[in-house]
């Protein structure tokens, strides 16, 4: 009788489409087995997205429009699957006591509103009742549920994986030449004799004063403040006149006055890091996660594509 019910359905839907010659049905996107998933459905999703695209394109209208068409696009497919995952939870025979939903309201209250009266007020601005936003989260709290029921507990990652990842992936975790830089800055537009101020400093340097005071008395980087330190960098990371001392010193070196034409630098190395590739050790973590993800997103379409082997899906809006 459900099947029947389905193919009736859709088949008066697409006979009015094709009546329509091709124009959307009643604001109809797609039907996923008994339930319908309008065109204001997908709007009403995407209104932040596309809120965001019409200030980033607003002077790229093709752009626009095809960034929105995508939008859209994955928004659908996104409902789609909420549809498929309702029904699989409905036809399995699964139960939601009320009580789970109500407790989930009032984390939602206390996290989000603060009291009742507020979400009240929040739910009138936003045009929806309070059923609905029920519904709305008795929705996302099942979807959710299923998704941990069937692809996150079926996610291992095992020592053997890791290690296997990472022997054919060894160029993501290649390491340039690095060196650890201090560095003073002087600039020309607010030293009338910034050359000679430069050379103090630097004599300074040589008499053993700390280059880390000195640069946090006169550089005029915002590194300043942190004694000139600019960290690790790497090679072509520093204009190309910078770069060529930096990698000619030795850790523990300082250059001399480098005269550019915006200004006077001095240069500190204090370590020195070769090429080299990441261990194992420091990266194993960093494998996981994206395995898991990885893990993730094909146990999802594995799930998602049994699900519509067994469903009725069929999208009416133009895509």
């Amino acid at each position: 009788m459900k099947f029947l019910t389905v193919s009736l359905l859709a088949g008066c839907l697409l006979t009015v489409a094709g009546q329509m010659q091709g124009q959307v049905v009643d604001g109809i996107a797609a039907i996923v087995n008994e339930a319908i998933i309008t065109h204001d459905d997908v709007l009403n999703d995407v209104a932040r997205a596309w809120d965001l695209l019409e200030r980033t394109y607003s002077r790229q209208p093709e752009i626009l429009n095809q960034k929105k068409a995508e939008t859209y696009k994955q928004s659908l497919e996104e409902l789609v699957q909420r549809k498929l995952i309702l029904h699989e939870f409905k036809t399995a025979g699964y139960i939601l006591p009320e009580s789970v939903i109500e407790d989930n309201i009032n984390d939602r209250i206390r996290e989000q509103f603060g009291d009742r009266v507020k979400l009240t007020k929040s739910l009138q601005a936003q045009g929806i009742t309070y059923e609905t936003y029920r519904q709305q989260i008795r929705e996302l709290f099942i979807v959710d549920a299923m998704r941990r029921k069937n692809i996150n507990s079926g996610i291992i990652i095992s020592p053997y994986k890791i290690e296997h990842y990472y022997e054919i992936h060894q160029d993501e975790f290649k390491m340039e030449d690095q060196v650890k830089l201090r560095m003073i800055f002087l600039d020309k537009s607010k030293h009338e004799a910034g050359d000679k101020l430069a050379k103090e400093i630097n004599t300074k340097l040589d008499e053993g004063v700390s280059f880390a005071e000195m640069a946090t008395v006169y550089s005029d980087e915002s590194q300043a403040s942190h004694g000139g330190d600019r960290g690790w960098v790497e090679r072509k990371k520093l204009r190309p006149e910078l770069d060529a001392v930096a990698f000619s010193l030795k850790a523990g070196q300082r250059s001399g006055v480098i005269e550019q034409p915006e200004g006077y630098y001095l240069i500190l190395v204090e370590e020195i890091h070769a090429a080299h590739i990441k261990p194992l050790d420091d990266v194993r973590g960093d494998i996981e996660r994206n395995l898991t993800v990885m893990e993730n997103a094909r146990l999802r379409d594995k799930w998602i594509s049994r699900l519509r082997a067994k469903s009725f899906v069929r999208y009416l809006y133009p895509q």
